[in-house]
């Protein structure tokens, strides 16, 4: 019972780790309320803030997508229980962002800015927008098994965890992957587009590109439905064409699982 308790509140602490660096995110990306943020004026030599920024991208995808593969996953387990993998996950995804805030280096310069009032709430709405977007995808996907605390709760009830079914609710019959589309817009809604604002956009851009492919490719090992999902559905974007064949009964029980390399909201 002692090391159930200890797994719980391990992973609690893990998740509110998380909701502080979601928060904080915010505030980061958007420039407002945070000691850090992505904006502003370049207090280093542009190679040496260029280099710290790309270095900090790097260990944040390389620990976020290392991690999520199944190898790395089974050479984990060794060592820490597997309830508390999940947890593991995130508080690491959650460490690596919380050193991006800290120690990013903003490059100053503007590369657009828009003038008028009614422009720049209308690029914020987008920007929260965005935020929406991605909180309420988790949510459809199972925020608390993304997250790992459906885990941990269900080891601490000495109940066996069982895999999420796959499902494609709500936004996930338009689009593969609601959760970046929304982490997109929160990237690239900046009414004031600053040198490393668009150097965090377009990394992040390209990360989310590439961890698609790794993320299908373990989902149609581990769900031989998503072969049938993937043609008929776009991935970033609705896919206009027309219609399709009446779905056949392995279709109609389609599921979307938990996408293999997010964290909050956390990516």
């Amino acid at each position: 019972m002692v090391r159930r308790l200890l797994i719980l509140t391990y992973g609690l602490v893990c998740y509110a780790l998380f909701l502080l660096t979601f928060v904080y995110a915010v505030g980061f990306i958007g420039g407002f309320l945070t000691p850090t943020r992505l904006d502003g004026p370049r207090s280093d030599s542009l190679a040496v803030a260029l280099a710290i920024d790309a270095g900090l991208l790097l260990l944040f995808a390389v620990q976020h997508s290392g991690m999520a593969r199944p190898a790395f996953k089974r050479w984990l387990t060794r060592f820490v229980p597997r309830p508390a993998e999940r947890s593991t996950y995130v508080l690491l995804s959650s460490l690596a962002l919380l050193l991006l805030f800290w120690q990013w280096r903003p490059l100053g310069g503007v590369v657009w800015d828009v003038d008028s009032d009614a422009g720049r709430a209308a690029v914020y709405a987008v920007f929260a927008a965005g935020w929406l977007v991605v909180l309420v995808a988790t949510f459809l996907i199972n925020h608390f098994d993304l997250f790992g605390l459906r885990q941990v709760w269900l080891e601490f009830r000495g109940v066996p965890y069982t895999p999420l079914k796959f499902a494609t609710p709500g936004p996930y019959r338009v689009v593969r992957h609601p959760l970046y589309v929304g982490w997109l817009m929160v990237f690239w809604a900046a009414p004031t587009m600053t040198a490393a604002h668009l150097l965090f956009a377009v990394v992040t851009t390209v990360y989310i590109l590439v961890a698609i492919q790794w993320e299908e490719r373990d989902l149609q090992t581990f769900h031989p439905e998503y072969a049938a999902y993937r043609r008929r559905v776009g991935m970033l974007l609705p896919r206009l064409r027309p219609a399709t064949p009446a779905p056949t009964q392995s279709d109609r029980s389609e599921r979307v699982a938990p996408p293999a390399d997010v964290t909050t909201a956390e990516w």
